[in-house]
């Protein structure tokens, strides 16, 4: 779906700068993105590092109390680090208020037995090394589709590819949504457009890319784009609030993260970092709050997607052989 004819969004400064005469860059149409979710909104939230069902009650007390609209809640650690209950508990607890459920797939290099994740290069990154691995996140998407999640993360090209033929041979529901990490997200219109094809449904794209980028890349592709307003540390800890409404107008249809820079790391998740999982938590959702008074203030609110809204439109995906 596309649509055109926008209201543009007040500018952060603009009148109080023409009043002093300082002038300000103007804004070119032909920037915005054509592109909508498929029931005409712009942008979704996303609340990320929900890494368990105490932190997710966090969540959703907090988003209630500060009046936070949550389309989709994510996990970091993965679903092998959730036992079967407690998987059901946040499964349900997101059905209860029709907030979708997004669990990260299984082993990935940085906690795999490999040593190149820590040279200077990076070596492979998250991705999934050799054929365990690989196998191992199958089986955690198997295991969580069976117990009611429909939305899986993923850090590995070839995963995603797998995943992307089980759900069109029935092997995964087909309703089943594929959400690419940050840690591999594209960084130029070709390759997003790969991701695309390879069976994503969202991609999160890294928190440093420029509005050109974005509208670069939504010359390419209308796949739902998935970005940190807020970028934890390790993803560079920026912080665009300020730019949340150019960001929308150039990358929709987006969704908000509202994640935590100044906070420290808390993958894999156990409950010695309970304390810090539930504080940041609750500071994700205030974040929020504060992004969305800036979109408010801004007249940039009224492009958000009606609650419980998940389907990604249709995408472009290449031909699975025949015989998978």
């Amino acid at each position: 779906m596309t649509d055109t004819s926008r209201t543009l969004p007040r500018r952060p400064g603009l009148a109080a700068l023409d009043r002093i005469g300082h002038p300000s860059p103007a804004l070119d149409p032909a920037d915005a993105s054509p592109h909508t979710f498929p029931d005409g909104g712009t942008w979704r939230t996303e609340i990320p590092s929900v890494e368990g069902p105490e932190a997710l009650a966090t969540v959703l007390k907090e988003s209630a109390r500060l009046d936070v609209p949550v389309h989709r809640i994510s996990q970091g650690s993965g679903i092998w680090m959730l036992t079967d209950a407690e998987i059901t508990e946040m499964v349900e607890s997101c059905a209860e208020r029709d907030i979708e459920l997004c669990l990260f797939t299984g082993p990935r290099g940085t906690w795999d037995t490999g040593a190149s994740t820590r040279t200077d290069s990076g070596g492979a990154g998250l991705r999934a090394r050799g054929h365990d691995a690989l196998a191992g996140c199958v089986e955690d998407a198997v295991r969580a589709t069976e117990l009611g999640v429909r939305c899986l993360l993923v850090a590995d090209e070839g995963v995603l590819w797998t995943l992307h033929r089980m759900r069109t041979a029935g092997v995964l529901p087909a309703d089943t949504t594929f959400k690419v990490s940050a840690l591999i997200g594209p960084v130029n219109p070709a390759a997003y457009g790969v991701f695309e094809r390879l069976g994503a449904d969202s991609l999160n794209v890294p928190s440093d890319l420029t509005p050109a980028h974005f509208t670069e890349i939504r010359r390419e592709s209308r796949a739902p784009m998935d970005l940190y307003v807020e970028a934890p540390d390790d993803l560079g800890g920026y912080v665009r609030m300020y730019e949340a409404a150019e960001l929308i107008r150039r990358g929709a249809p987006l969704y908000l993260k509202f994640g935590l820079s100044r906070s420290p790391g808390i993958y894999p998740y156990g409950a010695q970092l309970r304390e810090t999982a539930l504080a940041t938590a609750r500071e994700r959702v205030r974040r929020g709050r504060l992004v969305l008074d800036l979109l408010a203030r801004h007249g940039a609110a009224g492009g958000m997607s009606p609650l419980g809204s998940r389907d990604p439109g249709e995408l472009r995906r290449f031909p699975v052989p025949e015989g998978d």
